[in-house]
């Protein structure tokens, strides 16, 4: 009974990687381009919008429902509301789960379902996973609670703007050979991704500045033997993002720096997180 939720959200997240996809490579010219082209009287472009605005909602309201038991499954295994333990995989379901729900957020304001072709077939994958996740310590006082939830939003949002970051690399690739087919005819324009991109690790950088004050705030030593080497990571991670923002802000700094500066501090922050829970929980136990 334990794994059947599990394997529907996985289903649903299947579904709607499956429709998404399907979405994306039928869709050729964003709709902007096609109604420019056909004119925005002519019959063939109205009901073309209205398909492509009718799968996108059949694939977010697929994305809500998988994230929906999947969250019901995080809260499950981290025992709350009377504790909150997370272990490593536990902590990885927790982070994807968080990337999926700041996802379909973006995309009531932005046109970045494309994302979802990464986002949901990692989310089901850290689903099943989290189901082998034995251990961990109780997180107790609701300080520290309100730094680990920081925390985690703020890992989910770097998150997104490092997939980001791969698909502004990827369309600059094939921008510069002339050869923007396929795929990338679905895309928005690469200013339109790039400032996307900007909005994301901005965002990002704001809500990792709250966790690492949080934690200063709230835990006794941040610089304690279990936390030394993610407090140290975190903050240059941190540094990264604030010299890309500086950089971007005063040199207007774009494209593959931005996207090099944007890769390498999300790996730090896993580095941080993630490879400090591997050293802990599977290395020393």
């Amino acid at each position: 009974m334990s794994y059947i939720i599990p394997l529907i959200a996985v289903a649903l997240y299947s579904l709607a990687s499956a429709l998404l996809s399907r979405s994306l490579a039928q869709q050729g010219p964003r709709f902007d381009q096609l109604a420019m082209s056909e004119g925005p009287g002519h019959p063939l472009s109205a009901h073309s919008i209205a398909s492509r605005g009718e799968r996108r909602k059949k694939t977010l309201l697929l994305a809500l429902a998988a994230a929906m038991l999947h969250g019901w499954v995080v809260y499950r295994q981290t025992g709350l509301p009377e504790d909150l333990t997370l272990p490593l995989l536990t902590a990885i379901a927790a982070t994807t789960l968080t990337v999926v729900l700041l996802h379909i957020l973006l995309c009531l304001k932005q046109p970045a379902d494309y994302l979802g072709i990464a986002v949901y077939p990692l989310a089901a994958i850290s689903l099943i996973s989290s189901h082998a996740a034995s251990g961990g310590v109780p997180i107790e006082g609701k300080g520290v609670q309100i730094h680990v939830f920081l925390s985690l939003v703020s890992y989910a949002m770097l998150a997104l703007a490092a997939a980001q970051a791969v698909l502004v690399s990827i369309q600059i690739h094939f921008l510069s050979r002339h050869k923007p087919g396929g795929f990338m005819r679905a895309l928005p324009p690469l200013d339109s991704t790039e400032q996307l991109l900007y909005i994301l690790f901005s965002t990002g950088f704001g809500l990792l500045t709250l966790s690492l004050a949080s934690g200063f705030f709230f835990l006794e030593d941040m610089f304690a033997q279990h936390l030394v080497h993610k407090t140290v990571l975190s903050c240059i991670a941190w540094g990264i993002f604030g010299i890309l923002l500086f950089g971007r802000r005063q040199f207007g700094w774009r494209g593959k720096k931005a996207v090099h500066w944007t890769l390498a501090g999300f790996a730090t922050l896993v580095l941080a997180y993630f490879g400090s829970k591997v050293v802990l929980e599977v290395v020393l136990r």
